[in-house]
């Protein structure tokens, strides 16, 4: 008998968590030959979802709770969720009810032939400004992890016992879940799914968290930016030596032409703003592996509830 394991990060979702779980349980009940476990994680919601969530883990005997001691982000969240699996499939899904559970062996299915399927959707029912978050993560993951343009990295997604082994591995504090599944497998595939309205509430992706969730992509899994930054550098230098050219040429030709303060004041600002972005890019990169270097842990856990294994 297979085991599915349903892993779901949760933060202000009080509202709506047991209506999801509720979901998984209708939907394994019609699948009688696999078994389940559902691992709810607690991302220190600052409402009382912890409490419904170990309301959940004592009354439903497939839930476990784990309560995370602070808010340490939702990939933090996935992987310490993903750690306290048994199953030979993990699902992740989202905590607001958008992500269908009922739909789960649209992905479960696709493992026959690959080891990661990531759920793919016609009309998205996420606000514009986290649809837009959405098209520059997955421009970014195209162009600093080579991500498949054909592929789109939703929060839903299910993949096989091994790929879920290999990705916990990865003991450093800045996770990032499709990085570690595109430098782990190439095998991976979508299927289609509904995407539901949002119940309640509001997603918790602010402008601040998901410049966070950029930069922890490109600097955790790709040296990219560096050596975009390195061919910027050396494009200004370029630009700058034709332009020195062009002024003494043109002097040459004509001595009477004025000296431009305002060019010189364009170029200094642009080299400059050059010279702070690289220098920012740099230290972003230092700061990281120091960070990295002083142990800092992925996540700290707080409190276990429910024992499903």
């Amino acid at each position: 008998m297979r085991i599915i394991s349903f892993v779901i990060p949760c933060y202000r979702s009080y509202n709506t968590i047991s209506d999801v779980v509720a979901e998984i349980d209708r939907t394994m009940s019609a699948h009688e030959n696999d078994d389940y476990e559902i691992i709810l994680v607690n991302d220190c919601s600052p409402d009382n979802t912890i409490d419904v969530l170990k309301n959940l883990a004592e009354n439903n005997s497939h839930v476990m709770a784990i309560d995370m001691a602070k808010n340490f982000g939702q990939h933090a969240a996935l992987l310490a969720g993903i750690r306290h699996t048994t199953g030979d499939i993990v699902v992740c899904l989202d905590d607001d009810g958008q992500t269908p559970p009922s739909e789960a062996y649209n992905l479960i299915d696709k493992l026959a032939e690959f080891d990661v399927c990531y759920a793919s959707y016609e009309g998205k029912k996420h606000s514009a400004f986290r649809n837009f978050g959405s098209s520059v993560n997955d421009k970014m993951l195209e162009i600093m992890l080579d991500k498949p343009k054909t592929l789109y990295a939703s929060s839903y997604f299910a993949m096989k016992r091994y790929i879920a082994d290999e990705i916990v591995k990865y003991t450093n504090p800045y996770p990032y879940i499709m990085g570690l599944v595109l430098r782990t497998t190439n095998s991976i595939t979508s299927a289609p799914v509904n995407h539901k309205e949002r119940a309640s509430g509001r997603s918790g992706y602010s402008i601040s968290k998901l410049l966070s969730l950029w930069i922890n992509g490109f600097t955790a899994f790709s040296v990219k930016p560096l050596r975009i930054a390195s061919l910027m550098g050396i494009l200004c230098a370029v630009i700058g030596g034709i332009f020195s050219i062009w002024a003494v040429i043109n002097k040459l030709t004509n001595p009477a032409a004025p000296i431009g303060w305002t060019t010189l004041i364009i170029v200094l600002l642009i080299i400059g703003g050059m010279i702070l972005f690289v220098l920012g890019m740099l230290g972003e990169y230092v700061g990281r592996m120091y960070i990295s270097m002083n142990n800092s842990p992925q996540y700290v856990i707080k409190a276990k509830y429910g024992h499903y294994r």
